[in-house]
């Protein structure tokens, strides 16, 4: 590829057109993927991919995309044509010309172990997993390491390479007709050396052993109770009820309950919220977003005060905010969005055993099982993967389906304890239209929600 060539050409489509601003991403991703089911091999593949976005501003966005370099001044023409005739009134931060190039290293490269032995590796685990009331065991595995070029008009030319693996092992058990899943994934951004320092063998036996548990748990009990989330719920939780309200394109339509609420005071004292995507290794993490901007650290919510919404260079410029690299596609095929990558609750100064010490009839809920959340008027509903009855501070017996509901600033405002035990490693794909790798967490928090059941 000429990339003198192609900054020759955003310049001149620049001047003659009057844009704005241009930009163009290039995408070269060399990925593996394996899915193993029962022990038979669903899925093997190693392959790459190319690809080259071009987005305009002059009236409005024009956006076009290619496999093709050599249609890369086409693709760069189609999306002029269309920010021409585009009548939408917005505007973009426009900063600094950037000249980098960074890479995000492995310890032990990706490409460096053979396919084969990747496939017996996971093949291996899928072993692990065979027991007599396990009717299916599934392992994935999914490897990428992505060379982005990143040139806009402002004469910035980026280069960044970034490894990012991702691997589960999954079981449904069954038995009198009932049946129940469990699972367990990791990620980040780093080589195989990730792979090699999980104990498979420790998370086959307890994700099998807690699968055959759900079998024999009771339903959970009703009503607005004390609930005390374990860190991945924490992570789901912050991310999907506060963190997509926090995306300052859903501010900017109005659709967010966070809209106009910069300054004011949403939670208790204690809650600090962070999403950062300097963290090292993690699943979410990056250098550079595809806007071309140094991803920062930002607190969303300091000390209960909601301090800063997540920006893209369209949102800060139309809402007069500081641009933090949040501005993030799924591929060189999509348009950058307003995406969180590591989003988390800062810790306080709460032990675990503190905690269940100031319950005395509640719910203590494990894990991430999927949910819903409407940041408009702010409700959620969110399941977790195994729950248990707390009673005069001690946890007591499995519950199973068990998912809290409620009002997202109620609940910021009900936390009553959070705990000193931080941990961020959930990884997962984020969906806003468009699938991002995202991780969160936090550490062990007590509110007050409602409790019922999943179906």
């Amino acid at each position: 590829m000429n990339f003198e060539k192609m900054a020759r050409l955003i310049q001149e489509y620049s001047e003659k057109y009057r844009a704005k601003f241009i930009d163009v991403r290039i995408e070269e991703v060399d990925f593996v993927s394996i899915n193993v089911e029962n022990g038979k091999v669903e899925e093997l593949e190693a392959n790459q991919d190319f690809g080259i976005g071009v987005r305009v501003l002059i009236n409005g966005w024009g956006f076009s995309s290619t496999t093709n370099v050599e249609d890369f001044e086409k693709t760069l023409r189609i999306a002029t044509k269309m920010a021409k005739f585009s009548k939408s009134k917005t505007s973009v931060y426009v900063g600094d010309p950037i000249s980098d190039r960074v890479e995000i290293k492995m310890r032990k490269h990706l490409r460096d172990i053979d396919l084969e032995d990747k496939l017996q590796f996971f093949l291996g685990i899928n072993e692990m997993l065979k027991t007599g009331k396990i009717k299916t065991r599934r392992t994935f595995y999914h490897d990428s390491i992505v060379r982005k070029i990143y040139l806009n008009s402002e004469g910035s030319f980026i280069e960044t390479v970034t490894p990012r693996i991702i691997m589960g092992i999954s079981v449904v058990a069954k038995t009198n007709g009932l049946m129940q899943n469990y699972w367990k994934y990791f990620g980040g951004t780093q080589g195989w050396e990730l792979a090699e320092k999980i104990d498979f063998q420790y998370w086959s036996k307890i994700v099998v052993r807690k699968a055959i548990e759900l079998l024999e748990a009771k339903s959970p009990p009703s009503g607005k109770l004390p609930v005390i989330m374990d860190p991945e719920l924490t992570g789901v939780f912050i991310h999907e009820a506060l963190g997509h309200a926090a995306e300052a394109d859903s501010v900017r339509s109005g659709e967010s309950i966070l809209t106009g609420m910069l300054g004011k005071k949403i939670g208790v004292e204690e809650l600090t919220v962070i999403d950062d995507p300097t963290l090292p290794g993690k699943f979410g993490s990056y250098i550079y977003d595809d806007e071309g901007v140094r991803g920062k650290k930002v607190e969303i919510i300091k000390n209960g005060v909601l301090v800063n919404y997540l920006t893209d260079r369209e949102t800060s410029a139309v809402l007069g905010l500081e641009p933090n690299g949040h501005g993030r596609a799924q591929n060189s095929s999509y348009v950058p969005l307003v995406r969180m990558s590591n989003t988390y609750v800062a810790p306080s100064d709460w032990e675990f055993d503190e905690m269940l010490e100031e319950v005395k009839f509640g719910v203590y809920m494990v894990g991430d099982k999927g949910g819903q959340v409407d940041i408009t008027n702010g409700s959620f509903m969110f399941g977790a993967k195994e729950g248990y009855i707390i009673r005069n501070g001690e946890i007591k017996e499995m519950i199973r389906d068990v998912a809290l509901s409620g009002d997202i600033l109620q609940i910021l405002n009900s936390i009553r304890a959070i705990g000193n035990d931080v941990k961020v490693g959930f990884p997962g794909f984020c969906g806003k239209g468009q699938w991002v790798p995202v991780d969160d967490g936090g550490p062990h928090i007590l509110t007050e929600a409602i409790v019922g059941g999943l179906e």
